[in-house]
């Protein structure tokens, strides 16, 4: 069977037309990972004893707690690759008004750091990914090497759609 003869796992037949269609089927793969990982993070939240976060509030969350250091909104919006800081912004308040994370105006920046209560949370949540999802993806013959090198490639993958973003506005 050639490639061409192979069944094309699309999201939209209109995409996966002419040279190039295996592309179609990577996005539809990215698209289907993309809704179970948003879907994992709120039920792994929820089973660390917070219910009703978004899977941006979970992100920023996490992003907030990471090495304990103070973090200003453009920080988080840089490092989650994140263009429309007003719903970064959003979840930080939000995230606030939890006591999910402490705020601190200087000057004209606000940063932000996780709370005691949003720290532990972070901590749950951790074991819980430990509990309910490490111990399947050990099961993969996939070593922590190969789990790198695909986090790399769908990073450097994200580079190139950010490049086409880019070209897309200035047409």
């Amino acid at each position: 069977m050639t490639d061409t003869q192979k069944r094309r796992i699309v999201s939209s037949r209109h995409l996966a037309e002419g040279e190039g269609w295996e592309a179609s089927e990577l996005e539809f793969g990215l698209i289907i990972a993309f809704n179970a990982f948003s879907r994992w993070m709120v039920k792994c939240m929820s089973a660390a004893g917070h219910a009703e976060m978004s899977p941006l509030e979970i992100l920023v969350l996490h992003n907030v707690n990471h090495r304990g250091r103070e973090k200003r909104l453009s920080d988080v919006c840089f490092l989650l690759n994140i263009e429309d800081t007003h719903t970064v912004n959003y979840a930080l308040r939000k995230l606030s008004k939890a006591a999910l994370i402490d705020s601190e105006k200087r000057g004209k920046e606000v940063f932000y750091r996780a709370s005691p209560s949003g720290a532990a949370l972070c901590e749950a949540y951790r074991k819980v990914r430990e509990y309910c999802l490490l111990d399947g993806l050990a099961r993969f013959d996939l070593s922590g090497e190969d789990m790198r090198e695909i986090g790399s490639n769908l990073r450097a993958l994200s580079g190139q759609y950010d490049q086409a973003s880019r070209a897309a506005s200035s047409l």
